[in-house]
């Protein structure tokens, strides 16, 4: 008897048939699918919500990148961390910072 491939598409719609049903125990469904039960609740939400179209891969990129620091706070930094000899780390460089006053800080 030969092994057949099941599509991760397909694991996910039988698995949402099986926890969809009134007598189920998710928890159960979860670890024979071999899922956490975070991941289970999460499709049967989407597929309730969105129907088949929920269980689709979805991108992991984030949907905001952080904002690149200013080019003049950018130069204050390697200013003070220069004046340190290389020396300090974040934490110390955004105390010197402080110090002096500055007005626009970023974080350590």
């Amino acid at each position: 008897m030969p092994f057949y491939e099941v599509s991760m598409m397909d694991q996910k719609r039988e698995f949402v048939e099986f926890a969809s049903r009134e007598w189920a125990n998710v928890r159960e469904l979860c670890r024979r699918f071999g899922i956490s039960p975070t991941t289970g609740y999460k499709w049967l939400e989407r597929y309730r919500s969105e129907g088949p179209a929920g269980l689709v891969e979805r991108s992991r990129r984030p949907h905001l990148s952080p904002q690149r620091t200013a080019s003049a706070i950018e130069a204050r930094v390697l200013q003070v961390r220069d004046e340190s000899n290389d020396v300090w780390g974040g934490r110390k460089i955004r105390q010197a910072m402080k110090r002096h006053g500055e007005l626009v800080i970023p974080a350590a």
